[in-house]
């Protein structure tokens, strides 16, 4: 199954945080289920996160080349978790993908957040008294989650982001393959290869982009108001609204002027917005110091920080 991520920056915990990814030099189904159960639960919002089979670590970096996982070895863990899966509780199966890494193979496990949360694995899940324990990260590890770690983790079976959700509303025909190849290609990502035309289906499943059972796949909030080239359809605030006041605020908040709405995608907003700002509002001042030889250039705003700003805004 193919990742979301090119597996090169996972390795190099690039575009994801550190926190959620750890890297297991060999099969060890207790460490790893416990782990995956953290993800799971994802009690920060994070997104889940990977557990990497074949890579030894030294000070959370990734070994190279990877030590790997021998071929022969490959179908017997995986036949191994689908019985391990089951004793999650509720029943919970990751994704799997096969990489291959400096000539060798690793075995990628994918957990996203499960929609049943909370989950609980084994404390053993070899032993023949298998005792349930609720596990989450903290930090780069996965802990037992207790006290008021444990009374928040419950909380979070009744709370879904609302981007996670499902909406009926929306159909495979509201989602632009080009913008959704476009995004994958930016991220170097193998599914950016698929056929789009015949595939669409497959590539948002494998995107985590659908919720439900399978009888009633429903597609996410998130993949309209990111791959959708009206988002506003189904969600009528979805805009970037810029006001400026010539005078300032405080000074004269009676003079102000707006200009158009900026609506569409995701990623189109910010970088629609970014332009605006970057063309009309950030000015540029240059003096000539009687005691320098060099000028000096002062930004009303400095663009990094408007940057941040809007980013942060819209993706969070």
């Amino acid at each position: 199954m193919a990742l979301p991520i090119n597996i090169e920056d996972l390795l190099r915990k690039k575009r994801v945080e550190s926190n959620r990814i750890e890297f297991k030099e060999g099969w060890n189904p207790t460490s790893i289920y416990h782990s995956i159960c953290a993800f799971a639960n994802d009690i920060d919002n994070l997104g889940g996160g990977y557990v990497i089979v074949g890579v030894e670590e030294n000070d959370g970096v990734a070994v190279r080349p990877v030590k790997g996982v021998p071929e022969e070895y490959l179908d017997k863990i995986q036949r191994e978790m689908l019985q391990y899966n089951q004793l999650m509780e509720p029943v919970y199966a990751p994704r799997v993908s096969v990489e291959e890494v400096d000539g060798k193979y690793v075995i990628v496990i994918w957990v996203t957040a499960g929609h049943n949360r909370p989950y609980t694995a084994p404390a053993d899940v070899n032993a023949k008294l298998k005792k349930p324990v609720f596990y989450i990260r903290y930090g780069t590890s996965s802990i037992e989650a207790k006290g008021e770690f444990l009374d928040q983790l419950r909380d979070l079976a009744n709370r879904v982001p609302f981007d996670d959700r499902g909406n009926e509303s929306i159909s495979i025909d509201d989602i632009s393959p080009i913008l959704l190849k476009d995004y994958l290609t930016k991220i170097d990502s193998r599914l950016a290869k698929a056929n789009f035309a015949t595939d669409m289906e497959t590539i948002l499943d494998q995107m985590q982009l659908y919720d439900g059972p399978k009888e009633k796949m429903l597609i996410k909030n998130v993949a309209a108001m990111m791959f959708s080239e009206h988002p506003e359809k189904f969600f009528p605030t979805t805009r970037v609204d810029i006001v400026i006041f010539p005078e300032g605020r405080e000074n004269d908040p009676e003079n102000f002027m707006e200009i158009p709405p900026i609506k569409g995608p995701v990623p189109m907003m910010i970088r629609n917005s970014l332009e605006y700002l970057r063309t009309n509002i950030i000015k540029e001042r240059i003096t000539k110091p009687s005691d320098d030889e060099h000028s000096v250039k002062v930004f009303n705003y400095p663009f990094q920080a408007l940057e941040e700003a809007v980013v942060n805004a819209l993706y969070h």
